[in-house]
This record gives structure tokens, sequence and C-alpha cells, in this order.
């Protein structure tokens, strides 16, 4: 039987047969995890097996559910609050080809997150460390650790160009480790849009101040002369974070809002966390997604990935990875606390009923979509593997 090589194999590649995670992971309730686990799944689909290394902190517990069951693909849990963890884990990860370490402030113990770095330098075989946040202006300590990250580590990855471009202005960093790879979306072609009476606008992820819903509220408000008036949905939980330190006082201070501005009868609070199939069907059922973050530092929005990959239109303020992914027309850009501003925006939306449709191709299309995302991820750890073999940089002449 003929057999047809690869790319990767006609360029003298060594495919990675396993892949070993560390994140956070479902059931923990957050984007990291959701990012780890669909990364995970689509390389594992194409590479035989793998193994994710659970990051779990404080009392076993995420959002109200409990972690102590087994999840797919968990060999091993990093147990956060506990000392010493870090060794088990790197041991854990050396059982695999590539090692795939998600990179977030806040869910690795030490200072800044340090406790990082012994697991990346016990590491034998190649790592890519993929950073979900660059910022501009870190503190002495969170700059340190990220250059120390960056140098031990075989590559790094960024989900935008912007972030990549963040990495080389502010920080030492070789730039010839940094690979930009987008996030990835899910398809959304296989749930039929719904019909309905009202225009329906859409916001969904995990809730907690800087989400800015107190703006999309304030500009709900600036729509009430349109007929029929527009549906707006908050879908998601509360952070759990932010539910451990402060409870759902950000929840109800916006359905407090919502009643003085008298809009509370268009929003429709869905305190979930959506899984896979309930989340395609509302965002299917969206107008538009309204994205009004007050963070100017954002360089990675998976929501904003999920809604141009379905070609739903997107009004969202000026966060980096908006600005960047938005630029080619698949939504419109509005300023930060603008709500009159966004109410223009999303009435120019609603005025354009085929814009979903016409939004579809844009901004990546198929590029976005997790396969080839995965691909690219493939090839990124085959080379790397490839540089790993021994004797890697001689040439056997033919």
């Amino acid at each position: 039987m003929l057999r047809v090589s690869s790319p990767a194999e006609e360029k003298g590649l060594v495919m990675p047969a396993t892949y070993g995670f560390l994140s956070t992971y479902p059931p923990s309730q957050c984007g990291l995890a959701t990012f780890n686990a669909a990364l995970a799944t689509h390389l594992a689909g194409s590479a035989g097996t793998s193994g994710v290394v659970r990051l779990l902190d404080g009392d076993n517990t995420s959002g109200g559910i409990a972690l102590d069951r087994a999840a797919p693909r968990v060999v091993h849990t990093w147990n956060t609050d506990r000392p010493g963890g870090w060794v088990s884990a790197a041991t854990a990860l050396n059982r695999y080809d590539v090692a795939i370490v998600q990179h977030e402030y806040g869910i690795y113990p030490g200072d800044a997150g340090a406790e990082v770095l012994p697991v990346l330098r016990a590491l034998r075989v190649p790592s890519i460390v993929v950073l979900h946040t660059v910022l501009t202006h870190p503190d002495p300590r969170q700059r340190t650790v990220l250059e120390e990250i960056a140098a031990t580590a075989d590559a790094v990855v960024t989900m935008t160009d912007t972030a990549r471009q963040r990495l080389t202005t502010h920080y030492q960093v070789d730039p010839r480790k940094i690979t930009v790879i987008p996030h990835g979306a899910g398809s959304h072609s296989g749930t039929p849009r719904e019909d309905h009476d009202r225009p329906h606008l859409l916001t969904w992820g995990l809730l907690g101040p800087g989400k800015g819903i107190e703006w999309a509220l304030r500009a709900l408000a600036f729509l009430d002369d349109l007929r029929p008036r527009p549906l707006y949905t908050v879908a998601g939980r509360t952070h759990p974070k932010v539910l451990e330190h402060q409870g759902d006082t950000y929840r109800e201070s916006l359905k407090d809002l919502a009643a003085e501005l008298g809009v509370d009868d268009c929003v429709r609070w869905a305190d979930v966390y959506l899984d896979p199939a309930d989340l395609s069907r509302l965002i299917r059922s969206a107008d538009a997604v309204v994205l009004p973050y007050d963070s100017t530092e954002q360089v990675t929005s998976g929501v904003l990935i999920e809604a141009v990959g379905a070609g739903v239109p997107v009004v969202a303020t000026e966060f980096p990875h908006a600005v960047e992914l938005l630029a080619d027309g698949p939504g419109l850009l509005v300023p930060h606390q603008d709500p009159e501003a966004m109410a223009i925006a999303v009435r120019h939306v609603l005025a354009e009923p085929g814009m979903p449709g016409r939004l579809a191709g844009l901004a990546g299309g198929p590029t976005l979509r997790w396969p080839a995302v995965a691909a690219r991820y493939q090839a990124l750890a085959a080379r790397l593997t490839t540089d790993h073999r021994p004797f890697a940089a001689e040439t056997i002449p033919a």
C-alpha cells in the first residue's frame, strides 16, 4: 500500500507522540481551564495519548463544584496550597514527549507565581509556555518571573501579535523563541440559528468587576426607543475568586442599576457555567455580542474569538485583542466607559440584518478553529522535538 508522507516527515521533523499539559482544568470554571481542555482534546485526537497535570487551589472546589472526582486526561493534581508540589508535577510532565504549560499570573504558588520556574527547570523534555497575559507595566517581580520563564522554556506562545510586540518591547526576551498562535474557537455551524421576536444582545463569561457590564446596561437605556426593545443576556457565574472575597455584590449592584435605569425587564441574568452545547445555542441566538470590558491590558479574549469565529457581530471596547482582531471588520470598537458610543454601535449593528452572514468569512475563518490551531501547536512541538534529538544539528548527506 502506498503511504504518503506528511510535510513534517518530509522536513525530517520528529512528530511528538504524547503531550503533557500543566494548567487548571475542568470542572474548574475559568477560561484557562476551558482553553487547555480544548487544546488537549484536539492535540490528543491527532497524536495519541496525552495527560494533564491539573493545578488546584484551596479547598478542592471551584465555583461550588467538587473536584475530587477524576477528570478526563488528569494524571496528577498539583494542590498549589501545599508546599513543594512542583516536584511531582515536573515528574509527571517528564513522562511525555512535549510539555505545554499555560501561564497566567495567580495560578502558580510563590511571589508572582514564581513556583512555575522550578518546574520548567526540571523538565527533560521540550517545553512550550503559553502566555495568557502580557502586562505593559508589570511590577518588578512580575517582570523578572516572566523573563525567567521565557529564558527557561524552549518556546513561548502568544495569542496575538500585540502580546508579541509587548513581550519584545517591554521585556528582555529572545524574539526567536516567540510564536504567535491564535486562541482557538469552537465550530457552531452545526447549531441552527434560533429565531426570536426581539433583537438579542449577549455577553458571557465569568462575572466580576472589570467586565464593564454597567456600561452595557447604560447603553441599553439609550436604546429605549427601539421597537421591539432589545433583550440583553448576561450569562455566566460569578468568578470564584470574586465570590470568595466579595460575594455576589457586583451582580446585585448590576441588577439595582438595571432597575434604576428602567431596563430591568430587558435584561436576562443566566447565573450558570455553560457547557459547549448550551454555549453554542446561546451564541447562535445572538444578533450582537457586547464586550464592554474596562481593561486596557487584555491581549487575549476567548469570548471575542468565539464570537468572531461564529460570525456574530461584536461591539467591544478598545482593549488590545479587540483592536487587533476587529480591525478587519467583524465588529465595531468603542471607547472605554462610553455607553452612548456603545449604543450607537449596537444600533448600527442591529440596522444591518445581513451582517452575521457577511462576517462569517472574516477575521481568519477556519484558521481560528481548534483543529487548525492545534495543528500549529503540533508543528511547533515537532520542531522542538527535532531540535532535542541527539545530533539533530548534523546533516547526513543523501
